[in-house]
Protein backbone atom coordinates (compact mmCIF):
# COMPACT_ATOMS: atom_id res chain seq x y z
CA UNK A 1 0.00 0.00 0.00
CA UNK A 2 1.18 3.36 -0.75
CA UNK A 3 2.41 5.15 2.49
CA UNK A 4 -0.40 8.29 1.67
CA UNK A 5 -2.56 5.52 1.73
CA UNK A 6 -2.03 4.71 5.09
CA UNK A 7 -1.61 7.91 6.21
CA UNK A 8 -5.18 8.94 4.67
CA UNK A 9 -6.41 6.40 6.29
CA UNK A 10 -5.83 7.21 10.13
CA UNK A 11 -5.94 10.21 9.19
CA UNK A 12 -9.43 9.71 8.35
CA UNK A 13 -9.72 8.06 12.17
CA UNK A 14 -10.00 4.50 10.40
CA UNK A 15 -7.93 1.82 12.24
CA UNK A 16 -4.69 0.31 11.12
CA UNK A 17 -4.01 -3.32 10.35
CA UNK A 18 -0.44 -4.86 11.42
CA UNK A 19 1.06 -5.26 7.84
CA UNK A 20 -0.06 -1.63 7.13
CA UNK A 21 1.88 -0.42 10.82
CA UNK A 22 4.76 -2.83 9.79
CA UNK A 23 4.88 -1.20 6.57
CA UNK A 24 5.09 1.85 7.30
CA UNK A 25 7.70 1.59 9.94
CA UNK A 26 9.77 -0.51 7.37
CA UNK A 27 9.83 2.33 5.37
CA UNK A 28 11.21 4.94 8.17
CA UNK A 29 14.13 2.40 8.80
CA UNK A 30 14.62 2.28 5.12
CA UNK A 31 14.54 5.43 4.21
CA UNK A 32 11.86 5.31 1.39
CA UNK A 33 9.44 7.42 4.03
CA UNK A 34 10.22 11.00 3.61
CA UNK A 35 10.48 13.38 6.65
CA UNK A 36 6.76 14.98 5.19
CA UNK A 37 5.53 11.37 5.34
CA UNK A 38 6.50 10.54 8.87
CA UNK A 39 5.05 14.37 9.94
CA UNK A 40 1.99 13.58 8.39
CA UNK A 41 1.56 9.89 9.91
CA UNK A 42 2.80 11.79 13.21
CA UNK A 43 0.27 14.42 13.14
CA UNK A 44 -2.48 11.87 12.00
CA UNK A 45 -1.79 9.67 15.41
CA UNK A 46 -2.04 12.55 17.11
CA UNK A 47 -5.29 14.10 16.58
CA UNK A 48 -7.16 10.60 15.54
CA UNK A 49 -4.89 8.34 18.16
CA UNK A 50 -3.92 4.49 18.85
CA UNK A 51 -5.57 1.62 20.00
CA UNK A 52 -3.72 -1.00 21.92
CA UNK A 53 -3.61 -3.21 19.39
CA UNK A 54 -2.26 -0.66 16.84
CA UNK A 55 0.44 0.51 19.51
CA UNK A 56 1.57 -2.82 20.07
CA UNK A 57 2.13 -3.53 16.58
CA UNK A 58 4.01 0.19 16.40
CA UNK A 59 6.01 -0.88 19.31
CA UNK A 60 6.95 -3.97 18.15
CA UNK A 61 7.58 -3.14 14.77
CA UNK A 62 10.34 -0.18 15.94
CA UNK A 63 11.18 -3.10 18.26
CA UNK A 64 12.06 -6.04 15.23
CA UNK A 65 13.54 -2.39 13.51
CA UNK A 66 17.05 -3.18 14.41
CA UNK A 67 18.59 -5.41 16.74
CA UNK A 68 16.83 -7.40 19.46
CA UNK A 69 19.10 -9.36 22.19
CA UNK A 70 18.81 -12.55 23.39
CA UNK A 71 19.97 -13.79 27.10
CA UNK A 72 20.99 -17.38 26.05
CA UNK A 73 23.67 -17.56 28.65
CA UNK A 74 21.81 -16.13 31.56
CA UNK A 75 20.53 -18.57 34.41
CA UNK A 76 18.38 -15.63 36.36
CA UNK A 77 15.37 -13.55 35.11
CA UNK A 78 16.00 -10.94 33.18
CA UNK A 79 14.41 -7.44 34.23
CA UNK A 80 14.62 -3.73 33.36
CA UNK A 81 13.28 -0.41 34.43
CA UNK A 82 13.02 2.55 33.08
CA UNK A 83 12.00 6.02 34.49
CA UNK A 84 9.94 8.72 32.50
CA UNK A 85 12.58 11.35 33.86
CA UNK A 86 12.55 13.37 36.93
CA UNK A 87 15.03 15.89 38.60
CA UNK A 88 17.49 14.60 41.22
CA UNK A 89 16.36 10.73 39.88
CA UNK A 90 19.49 8.55 40.29
CA UNK A 91 17.61 5.99 41.01
CA UNK A 92 19.18 3.64 38.32
CA UNK A 93 22.34 4.11 39.29
CA UNK A 94 21.16 1.85 43.00
CA UNK A 95 18.55 0.18 41.45
CA UNK A 96 20.77 -2.30 38.90
CA UNK A 97 23.01 -3.51 41.71
CA UNK A 98 20.76 -4.13 44.44
CA UNK A 99 18.57 -5.82 41.89
CA UNK A 100 21.38 -7.87 40.88
CA UNK A 101 22.03 -8.56 44.00
CA UNK A 102 18.61 -9.80 45.17
CA UNK A 103 18.92 -12.15 42.08
CA UNK A 104 18.34 -10.55 38.84
CA UNK A 105 19.73 -10.02 35.96
CA UNK A 106 19.51 -6.38 34.98
CA UNK A 107 21.18 -5.11 31.02
CA UNK A 108 19.85 -1.85 31.48
CA UNK A 109 20.09 0.52 28.19
CA UNK A 110 19.60 4.09 29.57
CA UNK A 111 19.10 7.63 27.78
CA UNK A 112 20.69 10.81 27.76
CA UNK A 113 19.43 14.29 29.88
CA UNK A 114 16.29 15.48 28.03
CA UNK A 115 15.46 18.91 29.05
CA UNK A 116 15.01 19.71 32.63
CA UNK A 117 15.46 16.03 33.12
CA UNK A 118 19.16 14.64 33.80
CA UNK A 119 20.12 11.36 31.62
CA UNK A 120 21.37 8.21 33.49
CA UNK A 121 24.12 8.06 30.97
CA UNK A 122 25.42 11.18 31.56
CA UNK A 123 26.03 10.33 35.43
CA UNK A 124 28.02 7.45 34.47
CA UNK A 125 29.69 9.48 32.03
CA UNK A 126 31.09 11.57 34.92
CA UNK A 127 33.03 8.40 36.00
CA UNK A 128 36.63 8.92 34.53
CA UNK A 129 37.43 5.45 32.11
CA UNK A 130 33.46 4.89 32.07
CA UNK A 131 32.49 3.05 28.47
CA UNK A 132 28.59 4.07 28.35
CA UNK A 133 28.51 2.77 24.59
CA UNK A 134 30.49 -0.41 24.63
CA UNK A 135 30.58 -3.13 22.13
CA UNK A 136 27.56 -6.01 22.23
CA UNK A 137 29.63 -8.65 23.42
CA UNK A 138 31.27 -6.54 26.50
CA UNK A 139 27.68 -5.77 27.56
CA UNK A 140 27.05 -9.53 26.86
CA UNK A 141 29.84 -10.63 29.25
CA UNK A 142 29.68 -7.90 31.90
CA UNK A 143 26.06 -8.64 32.49
CA UNK A 144 26.85 -12.22 33.01
CA UNK A 145 29.57 -11.89 35.07
CA UNK A 146 28.45 -8.64 38.13
CA UNK A 147 24.64 -9.59 36.93
CA UNK A 148 24.03 -5.71 35.25
CA UNK A 149 25.38 -3.19 33.34
CA UNK A 150 24.34 0.11 32.47
CA UNK A 151 24.85 1.66 28.90
CA UNK A 152 23.38 3.90 26.23
CA UNK A 153 21.23 2.28 23.25
CA UNK A 154 23.44 1.28 20.30
CA UNK A 155 22.10 2.90 16.64
CA UNK A 156 20.97 -0.68 15.87
CA UNK A 157 18.62 -0.93 18.53
CA UNK A 158 15.24 0.79 17.73
CA UNK A 159 16.54 2.60 15.05
CA UNK A 160 13.17 3.39 13.44
CA UNK A 161 12.06 5.12 16.43
CA UNK A 162 14.97 7.28 16.65
CA UNK A 163 14.25 8.45 13.46
CA UNK A 164 10.61 8.99 13.90
CA UNK A 165 11.05 11.08 17.17
CA UNK A 166 13.21 12.86 15.63
CA UNK A 167 10.94 14.40 13.27
CA UNK A 168 8.08 14.25 16.14
CA UNK A 169 10.30 16.61 18.33
CA UNK A 170 10.03 19.31 15.42
CA UNK A 171 6.73 18.83 14.53
CA UNK A 172 5.28 19.14 17.68
CA UNK A 173 3.73 15.53 17.86
CA UNK A 174 5.48 14.39 20.84
CA UNK A 175 2.89 15.08 23.12
CA UNK A 176 0.65 11.14 22.04
CA UNK A 177 0.37 8.95 24.54
CA UNK A 178 0.59 6.10 22.28
CA UNK A 179 3.73 7.52 20.49
CA UNK A 180 5.25 8.06 23.55
CA UNK A 181 4.30 4.60 24.62
CA UNK A 182 6.02 3.02 21.30
CA UNK A 183 8.81 5.09 21.83
CA UNK A 184 9.43 4.01 25.26
CA UNK A 185 8.99 0.71 24.69
CA UNK A 186 10.81 -0.47 21.60
CA UNK A 187 14.17 1.11 22.99
CA UNK A 188 13.41 -1.11 26.50
CA UNK A 189 11.81 -4.58 25.28
CA UNK A 190 14.96 -4.25 22.25
CA UNK A 191 17.19 -5.36 24.97
CA UNK A 192 15.05 -8.45 25.74
CA UNK A 193 13.83 -8.53 29.42
CA UNK A 194 11.21 -10.87 30.33
CA UNK A 195 9.85 -7.95 33.30
CA UNK A 196 9.98 -4.38 32.79
CA UNK A 197 8.77 -2.00 35.99
CA UNK A 198 8.13 1.58 35.01
CA UNK A 199 8.57 4.27 37.27
CA UNK A 200 5.97 6.98 35.89
CA UNK A 201 6.59 10.19 37.21
CA UNK A 202 4.22 13.25 37.95
CA UNK A 203 4.51 16.90 39.21
CA UNK A 204 6.34 20.23 38.39
CA UNK A 205 9.81 18.16 38.10
CA UNK A 206 8.31 15.79 35.75
CA UNK A 207 6.80 15.50 32.15
CA UNK A 208 3.67 14.88 33.24
CA UNK A 209 2.87 17.29 35.96
CA UNK A 210 -0.56 16.42 36.38
CA UNK A 211 -1.24 12.89 38.07
CA UNK A 212 -4.56 12.03 36.20
CA UNK A 213 -2.04 12.04 32.79
CA UNK A 214 0.78 10.13 34.33
CA UNK A 215 -1.89 7.58 35.00
CA UNK A 216 -3.12 7.59 31.48
CA UNK A 217 0.44 7.22 30.55
CA UNK A 218 1.36 4.28 33.02
CA UNK A 219 -2.22 2.43 32.14
CA UNK A 220 -0.93 2.25 28.21
CA UNK A 221 2.57 1.68 28.79
CA UNK A 222 0.99 -1.42 30.86
CA UNK A 223 -1.32 -2.72 28.23
CA UNK A 224 1.22 -2.46 26.03
CA UNK A 225 4.04 -3.88 27.37
CA UNK A 226 2.16 -6.83 28.62
CA UNK A 227 0.19 -7.07 24.88
CA UNK A 228 3.96 -6.70 23.47
CA UNK A 229 5.07 -10.14 25.27
CA UNK A 230 6.75 -8.59 28.62
CA UNK A 231 5.43 -8.44 31.56
CA UNK A 232 5.04 -4.98 32.82
CA UNK A 233 4.06 -3.33 35.81
CA UNK A 234 4.03 0.27 36.98
CA UNK A 235 4.30 2.87 39.94
CA UNK A 236 3.73 6.57 39.88
CA UNK A 237 5.35 8.25 42.22
CA UNK A 238 5.57 12.06 43.27
CA UNK A 239 7.99 14.58 41.72
CA UNK A 240 7.22 17.97 42.90
CA UNK A 241 10.53 17.59 44.79
CA UNK A 242 14.18 16.74 43.82
CA UNK A 243 14.05 12.83 44.76
CA UNK A 244 17.77 12.63 45.95
CA UNK A 245 19.58 15.52 47.80
CA UNK A 246 21.96 16.35 44.59
CA UNK A 247 20.77 17.29 41.42
CA UNK A 248 23.69 16.94 38.61
CA UNK A 249 25.96 14.61 36.80
CA UNK A 250 28.77 13.59 39.32
CA UNK A 251 26.91 15.10 42.44
CA UNK A 252 24.56 12.52 41.78
CA UNK A 253 27.15 9.55 41.43
CA UNK A 254 28.70 10.60 44.81
CA UNK A 255 24.66 10.48 46.34
CA UNK A 256 24.34 7.14 45.07
CA UNK A 257 27.71 5.28 46.22
CA UNK A 258 27.46 6.74 49.68
CA UNK A 259 23.77 5.52 49.56
CA UNK A 260 25.01 1.92 48.35
CA UNK A 261 28.14 2.21 50.99
CA UNK A 262 25.47 3.34 53.57
CA UNK A 263 26.90 6.50 54.80
CA UNK A 264 23.70 8.94 53.57
CA UNK A 265 20.37 7.44 52.09
CA UNK A 266 17.78 10.16 51.46
CA UNK A 267 14.36 9.10 52.19
CA UNK A 268 12.53 9.36 49.07
CA UNK A 269 15.56 8.41 47.25
CA UNK A 270 15.57 4.96 49.00
CA UNK A 271 11.38 4.55 49.42
CA UNK A 272 11.06 4.55 45.63
CA UNK A 273 14.31 2.53 44.89
CA UNK A 274 12.88 -0.33 47.18
CA UNK A 275 9.72 -0.55 45.77
CA UNK A 276 10.43 -0.51 42.48
CA UNK A 277 13.27 -3.34 43.31
CA UNK A 278 10.47 -5.20 45.78
CA UNK A 279 7.98 -5.11 42.17
CA UNK A 280 10.81 -6.19 40.18
CA UNK A 281 11.35 -8.84 42.87
CA UNK A 282 8.31 -10.04 43.24
CA UNK A 283 6.85 -10.39 39.77
CA UNK A 284 10.04 -12.21 38.67
CA UNK A 285 8.74 -14.79 41.05
CA UNK A 286 11.41 -14.86 43.37
CA UNK A 287 9.10 -13.96 46.29
CA UNK A 288 5.60 -15.38 47.28
CA UNK A 289 4.31 -12.29 47.87
CA UNK A 290 5.34 -8.49 47.87
CA UNK A 291 5.95 -8.49 52.06
CA UNK A 292 8.32 -11.01 51.36
CA UNK A 293 9.92 -9.22 48.00
CA UNK A 294 10.33 -5.96 50.33
CA UNK A 295 11.96 -7.76 53.41
CA UNK A 296 14.56 -10.09 50.81
CA UNK A 297 15.29 -6.04 49.20
CA UNK A 298 15.99 -4.59 52.75
CA UNK A 299 18.39 -7.41 53.81
CA UNK A 300 20.10 -7.05 50.49
CA UNK A 301 20.74 -3.27 50.52
CA UNK A 302 21.81 -3.73 54.29
CA UNK A 303 24.41 -6.34 52.87
CA UNK A 304 27.71 -4.70 51.25
CA UNK A 305 26.64 -6.76 48.32
CA UNK A 306 25.21 -3.84 46.08
CA UNK A 307 28.38 -1.39 46.59
CA UNK A 308 30.10 -4.83 45.78
CA UNK A 309 28.07 -5.00 42.15
CA UNK A 310 28.49 -1.61 41.31
CA UNK A 311 32.04 -1.25 41.24
CA UNK A 312 32.37 -4.92 39.82
CA UNK A 313 30.31 -3.15 36.76
CA UNK A 314 32.18 -0.14 36.78
CA UNK A 315 35.54 -1.38 36.42
CA UNK A 316 34.01 -3.97 34.22
CA UNK A 317 33.62 -0.97 32.17
CA UNK A 318 36.54 0.64 31.96
CA UNK A 319 35.70 3.19 35.60
CA UNK A 320 38.56 2.87 38.72
CA UNK A 321 38.03 0.05 40.57
CA UNK A 322 38.34 1.64 43.81
CA UNK A 323 35.27 4.05 43.22
CA UNK A 324 33.55 3.10 46.40
CA UNK A 325 36.38 3.93 48.36
CA UNK A 326 37.97 7.17 46.63
CA UNK A 327 34.93 8.61 44.71
CA UNK A 328 35.93 12.08 45.68
CA UNK A 329 39.28 11.55 43.79
CA UNK A 330 37.46 10.63 40.87
CA UNK A 331 34.60 12.32 40.29
CA UNK A 332 35.23 15.96 38.74
CA UNK A 333 35.12 18.86 40.91
CA UNK A 334 33.51 22.41 40.42
CA UNK A 335 35.68 25.17 40.70
CA UNK A 336 33.23 27.22 42.62
CA UNK A 337 31.45 25.44 45.34
CA UNK A 338 29.25 27.14 48.15
CA UNK A 339 26.74 27.00 50.51
CA UNK A 340 23.11 29.00 49.48
CA UNK A 341 22.08 30.85 53.04
CA UNK A 342 17.83 30.37 53.90
CA UNK A 343 16.66 34.26 53.86
CA UNK A 344 14.33 33.24 56.91
CA UNK A 345 13.43 30.85 59.68
CA UNK A 346 10.69 28.08 58.78
CA UNK A 347 10.01 25.46 56.89
CA UNK A 348 10.16 24.30 53.42
CA UNK A 349 6.42 24.31 52.22
CA UNK A 350 7.66 24.18 48.53
CA UNK A 351 10.20 23.86 45.98
CA UNK A 352 10.13 24.64 42.02
CA UNK A 353 11.60 21.40 40.82
CA UNK A 354 11.74 22.21 37.40
CA UNK A 355 13.60 25.62 37.87
CA UNK A 356 16.59 23.21 39.75
CA UNK A 357 16.62 20.85 36.77
CA UNK A 358 16.99 23.95 34.16
CA UNK A 359 19.31 26.00 36.45
CA UNK A 360 21.63 22.86 36.34
CA UNK A 361 21.29 23.34 32.06
CA UNK A 362 21.74 26.69 32.16
CA UNK A 363 25.08 25.77 34.27
CA UNK A 364 26.62 23.36 32.19
CA UNK A 365 25.62 19.90 32.98
CA UNK A 366 22.44 19.13 30.27
CA UNK A 367 22.27 19.72 27.09
CA UNK A 368 20.58 22.79 25.07
CA UNK A 369 20.88 20.89 21.69
CA UNK A 370 22.30 17.61 21.13
CA UNK A 371 25.57 17.95 20.49
CA UNK A 372 26.42 19.94 23.50
CA UNK A 373 29.26 19.22 25.58
CA UNK A 374 28.56 18.25 29.40
CA UNK A 375 30.23 19.75 32.36
CA UNK A 376 29.73 16.70 35.00
CA UNK A 377 31.20 18.42 37.95
CA UNK A 378 28.28 21.22 38.16
CA UNK A 379 25.03 20.92 39.93
CA UNK A 380 23.86 21.09 43.68
CA UNK A 381 24.06 18.95 46.56
CA UNK A 382 22.63 19.07 50.36
CA UNK A 383 19.12 20.35 49.10
CA UNK A 384 16.53 20.38 51.38
CA UNK A 385 13.38 18.93 50.66
CA UNK A 386 10.10 19.98 51.82
CA UNK A 387 9.16 19.86 55.40
CA UNK A 388 12.46 20.61 56.87
CA UNK A 389 13.00 23.00 59.23
CA UNK A 390 15.42 25.60 58.47
CA UNK A 391 16.63 28.73 60.23
CA UNK A 392 17.87 31.84 58.49
CA UNK A 393 21.35 31.91 57.24
CA UNK A 394 21.53 28.00 57.08
CA UNK A 395 22.07 26.09 53.74
CA UNK A 396 19.28 25.44 51.41
CA UNK A 397 22.04 23.43 49.33
CA UNK A 398 25.14 23.84 47.95
CA UNK A 399 26.05 25.14 44.69
CA UNK A 400 28.63 23.80 42.26
CA UNK A 401 29.24 25.75 39.61
CA UNK A 402 32.32 26.82 37.21
CA UNK A 403 32.46 30.37 37.58
CA UNK A 404 30.86 32.40 40.53
CA UNK A 405 28.76 34.50 37.63
CA UNK A 406 26.67 30.94 37.25
CA UNK A 407 26.83 30.13 41.19
CA UNK A 408 25.14 33.92 41.64
CA UNK A 409 22.51 33.09 38.86
CA UNK A 410 22.18 29.75 40.67
CA UNK A 411 21.95 31.22 43.88
CA UNK A 412 18.91 33.75 42.77
CA UNK A 413 16.90 30.37 40.95
CA UNK A 414 17.09 28.73 43.95
CA UNK A 415 16.22 31.24 46.50
CA UNK A 416 13.02 31.49 43.79
CA UNK A 417 12.22 27.82 43.99
CA UNK A 418 12.07 27.70 47.24
CA UNK A 419 9.10 28.38 49.62
CA UNK A 420 9.57 28.64 53.32
CA UNK A 421 6.35 29.26 55.59
CA UNK A 422 5.98 29.53 59.31
CA UNK A 423 3.70 26.19 59.51
CA UNK A 424 4.81 22.54 58.53
CA UNK A 425 3.30 21.46 55.34
CA UNK A 426 1.39 18.15 54.92
CA UNK A 427 3.07 15.14 54.56
CA UNK A 428 2.49 13.05 50.69
CA UNK A 429 2.94 9.92 49.86
CA UNK A 430 6.42 9.29 47.03
CA UNK A 431 4.60 6.31 45.98
CA UNK A 432 0.89 7.23 44.62
CA UNK A 433 -0.10 4.06 43.38
CA UNK A 434 0.66 0.72 41.78
CA UNK A 435 -0.63 -0.03 37.58
CA UNK A 436 -0.40 -3.62 36.81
Amino acid sequence: MLLQEIIAKKRDGLKLSVSEISSFVTAIQNETASDAHIAAFAMAVYFQGMDDEETVALTLAMRDSGDVLSWPTLKRPIADKHSTGGVGDNVSLILAPLASACGLDIPMISGRGLGHTGGTLDKMDSIPGYISEPETAQFLNLTRKAGCAIIGASTALAPADKRFYAVRDVTATVENISLITASILSKKLAAGPDWLVLDVKFGDGAFMREQHDARKLAESLVRVGNGAGTKTIALLTDMNEPLASAVGNAVEVKNAIEFLNGTHRDPRLEAVTIALVTQMVFIAGLAKSEQEAEEHVRSTLSSNRPAEIFAQMVHGLGGPADIMQNYDEYLPRAAVIRDIPAPANGFIADIKTRSIGVAVVEMGGGRRAGGDKIDYSVGFSQLKKIGDKIEKGEPLCTVHAKSEADADKAQNTILEAYRIDSKAPDSRAIIADLVS
